[in-house]
């Protein structure tokens, strides 16, 4: 069989299941959670360990040309996925076609040695070198530049249209969702030790270097927005480090079709590396920068894997902050006391259930049932990430997917 041949029969799979009604109800359900109404909660999986997920080869490429085989391997994971784990996903009815967008980034490549213990996982382990110590240091952090290269992008589609034709319309989408986070990068040309003791020792140079970053971001954006890329994400999108970004309150009345702008749009923010850090401190550092960014959006989701319990109440300074993200470390009561009903919870189940010698599944159905329990009322979505093994027991993976959606329905309203 010939790759267009490959590319055609698993696209046609994938027509057949995105025509089933269901996707339109997982919608319905997802808007209702966004938009603080929900009927039950909601549960979506990602950030897989693919390398260990093939079962009889369903995940094996077969395509030849590095085009073909890249088309190939999103649409076997996105079949694996809906056959094996599907949770509440939902499979759009057509193929998106990215706009060829280009970012000159940051202007420092991080200089890294890497430790693997799975030659085919990208689960590294990482030890930075300091690139960042002095004032002098931050001007390395340049502003961003953004590029469209309109013909790769047509070249793409056509392709796509040519390939797919008769079976699954194909869509331009420019840039959805951003993935916002100056941390995470400060961290890696600062050092870890380095960044926290200079919270204290040389607040200044630290103020100075995250006001660069949300300069940079900013920058970058309004390229975006100038050049007409933004695409709505206020749909079967990834959002933050949470699920999908379906509701009413978006794109707003105010929305051009033929061009998008970020306040009809979701933001979001994070600061993983302050998991330790005081409220203060964190809002000091962090949030009070990101002002500048989040109000740029129409809604907001804030957090990935810092526990946020005991920061909610500098979370709520945040303009249209819709959902916090609750790490596997936070402390439950105090959560759940302090969000009750007016945010979203965007609930991550701890992975490291996956990586023991042996898989428990009914320790996994009383995780999630007591969490639930004492959110009771409160607007949930349950978000298994970060997986970074199954001990190469994809079937954990697939019956946590079957417990987590039975746990979900007997917490329907």
């Amino acid at each position: 069989m010939g790759d267009r041949d490959i590319l055609r029969t698993l696209a046609s799979q994938l027509a057949e299941i995105a025509a089933l009604p269901v996707h339109a109800e997982k919608a319905r359900l997802w808007r209702k959670l966004n938009d603080l109404e929900s009927e039950r909660p909601m549960v979506w999986i990602n950030e897989i360990c693919w390398q260990e997920m093939d079962v009889d080869g369903e995940l094996t490429l077969r395509a030849g040309h590095p085009w073909a085989r890249e088309q190939e391997l999103e649409l076997r994971r996105t079949l694996y996925q809906w056959r094996h784990l599907p949770g509440d996903m939902i499979v759009n009815d057509w193929l998106a076609c990215p706009l060829a967008i280009h970012s000159t980034d940051f202007g420092i490549i991080e200089d890294v040695d890497i430790v693997t213990t799975d030659a085919a996982s990208d689960i590294v382990s990482r030890r930075f070198h300091i690139q960042i110590r002095d004032f002098d240091d931050l001007e390395k952090i340049k502003m961003p530049v953004v590029t469209h290269n309109e013909r790769a992008t047509e070249l793409r589609y056509q392709a796509m249209c040519d390939v797919y034709a008769g079976i699954m319309p194909v869509r331009k989408t420019g840039q959805t969702h951003i993935w916002y986070t100056p941390w995470d990068y400060l961290i890696r040309w600062w050092g870890l030790e380095e960044a926290m003791l200079d919270l204290h020792e040389r607040p200044a140079l630290v103020h100075a270097a995250v006001e660069r970053m949300v300069s940079a971001w900013m920058t970058e954006l309004d390229q975006f927005v100038e050049q007409n890329l933004l695409s709505l994400d206020c749909n079967n999108t990834r959002i933050g480090s949470g699920g999908h970004g379906y509701t009413r309150s978006l794109p707003g009345d105010d929305l051009e079709p033929a061009w998008v702008r970020p306040h009809n749009m979701w933001g979001c923010s994070n600061a993983q590396i302050f998991s330790d850090v005081s409220p203060a401190m964190h809002w000091e550092f962090a949030v009070e920068h990101d002002l500048r960014w989040l109000a740029r959006w129409g809604m907001v989701y804030y957090g990935c894997c810092e526990p946020l319990d005991s920061k909610i109440d500098i979370l709520r300074r945040i303009p249209n902050l819709r959902k916090i993200s609750a790490s596997p470390w936070c402390r439950t009561p105090r959560l759940i006391d302090k969000v009750g009903r007016d945010y979203v919870i965007s609930r991550k189940p701890t992975p490291a259930i996956f990586a023991g010698d042996s898989w428990n599944p009914e320790q996994a159905r009383d995780d999630l049932r007591r969490f639930l329990e004492a959110a009771r009322g409160c607007h949930v979505e349950l978000i298994m990430k970060d997986i970074s093994t199954l001990r190469y027991q994809p079937q954990r993976l697939w019956e946590w997917a079957r417990i987590a959606m039975e746990v979900a329905g007997e917490f329907s309203s």
